[in-house]
């Protein structure tokens, strides 16, 4: 039996709006979810699609994605307290703790400064660097947001089916399932401001701003006192001196699992760093191991 649509909840976080989706009831084993740079909480659905009904499971638009407030601070350490204040908000204790990419780090965070909230963490290429780039805070090739490939990306569009013709028959949305494909268009896009059209929930120079502020946190200090059981699932590797757009491979450190005291490395030379999209299936079989493994 398929899920129902989820329950949207729109936290109050100091004074800033924070949507949160829910499915399941309260009392079944507790599921956290946190998206991508760029992407927003509904990419998970296929994923949820093929977890037990009777779980609690929550994904969150993090900041500056999707209908949660677009206000800064948009480095990498703020949405690691915002996640900590959305878990506070939420009851969430002793749950699966589920992060792709920049999710990852900010699963990563919260379990580092409050244990007790997950008993498992499945981190799907979570873009934890190598421990030496974090010492180089002036490693972006960009002095400024305006200067980010990113920022130039197209953020208007007529329709949903305008951005999803645009966009499907490309790299790297071709390799995804088309179902988790029209869910990143349909709930990625809001009412433009203008009153015409719609346009990106994540602004491409949010986007772009994020991507530059991801070196403010460095997670070494917390990773070798995390006990809870870790799973990093990554690509392959990108070759030395690669394009740091470039996803399709993993810009994860490979020698990540290793730092954690309970740490397992999956690699999935097969895959792009878009895993969740290209495998949902796999994904959900991790998370039913972390539920069965406690």
């Amino acid at each position: 039996m398929a899920h129902p649509q989820p329950k949207q909840h729109d936290l109050d976080l100091g004074g800033e709006p924070f949507c949160v989706f829910e499915w399941g009831q309260s009392g079944g084993q507790q599921i956290l979810l946190v998206h991508a740079t760029g992407f927003h909480a509904r990419c998970w659905d296929a994923v949820v699609r093929l977890l037990p009904n009777d779980w609690h499971i929550f994904a969150v638009d993090m900041r500056g994605h999707g209908r949660s407030t677009n206000a800064g601070p948009l480095t990498w350490h703020q949405f690691g307290s915002d996640l900590l204040n959305v878990c506070a908000q939420l009851n969430i204790k002793d749950a699966i703790g589920v992060g792709h990419s920049m999710g990852g780090h900010c699963i990563v965070h919260a379990c580092g400064y409050k244990p007790q909230l997950f008993r498992q963490l499945v981190l799907v290429d979570p873009v934890i660097l190598s421990p030496e780039l974090y010492q180089n805070r002036d490693r972006h090739q960009y002095e400024q947001v305006d200067d980010h490939p990113v920022a130039r990306r197209r953020s208007h569009f007529a329709s949903v089916a305008e951005m999803h013709g645009r966009y499907a028959e490309r790299m790297p949305y071709q390799l995804w399932q088309p179902e988790i494909f029209r869910d990143y268009c349909e709930y990625g896009l809001l009412p433009a401001a203008s009153g015409e059209g719609l346009e990106l929930a994540c602004p491409a120079k949010v986007e772009a701003a994020i991507y530059m502020g991801n070196f403010d946190a460095d997670l070494y200090e917390l990773i070798p006192t995390i006990n809870t059981p870790t799973v990093v699932l990554r690509a392959r590797p990108r070759a030395p001196g690669g394009v740091e757009m470039d996803f399709s491979a993993s810009p994860t450190w490979p020698e990540l699992a290793q730092q954690f005291p309970h740490g397992q490395d999956v690699l999935l030379p097969e895959l792009t760093h878009f895993i969740p999209m290209q495998d949902p299936g796999l994904v959900a079989d991790f998370i039913r191991e972390g539920v069965a493994a406690g």
